[in-house]
C-alpha cells in the first residue's frame, strides 16, 4: 500500500530520471576510452570532445592507427563514439584518418 507521500518523491519526468543517472562528463571520457580500448584493441591517444545528448554522451576520440618513424607520419584516425547516460558504448565509427603531422583547416 502507497501513501501520497510516497508518489511525492518520485521524480515528475523522465527527463530529471534520466539527468540523475547520467554519468559525469570525466566518467563519460573514461567509459569511452576503455571500451574503445577493447573492441580495437588499440588504445586511443585523446578525448578532442565530449557533448551530452539525449541519448547520452558523444565523444570524438582520437587513435593511432598506424604508427610509423617519423612518429610526424604516423596514421591517426578520429572515432565518432555514442554512449548511454550510464556510460555504456552504444556505437562507434571510424571518421577521418589523417597523418599525426597534420593540422586542420
Amino acid at each position: 500500500m502507497t501513501n501520497g507521500r510516497e508518489s511525492e518523491k518520485r521524480p515528475s519526468s523522465s527527463r530529471r530520471e534520466a539527468a540523475e543517472e547520467r554519468v559525469s562528463a570525466p566518467e563519460a571520457m573514461r567509459s569511452a576510452i576503455e571500451q574503445l580500448t577493447e573492441l580495437l584493441g588499440r588504445a586511443p591517444e585523446s578525448v578532442s570532445a565530449l557533448k551530452p545528448t539525449d541519448e547520452g554522451w558523444e565523444a570524438q576520440v582520437e587513435v593511432l592507427e598506424l604508427e610509423r618513424i617519423p612518429q610526424t607520419t604516423s596514421v591517426m584516425a578520429g572515432y565518432r563514439v555514442a554512449l548511454d547516460p550510464a556510460g555504456k558504448l552504444l556505437a562507434y565509427e571510424r571518421g577521418r584518418r589523417y597523418t599525426r603531422a597534420q593540422v586542420d583547416r
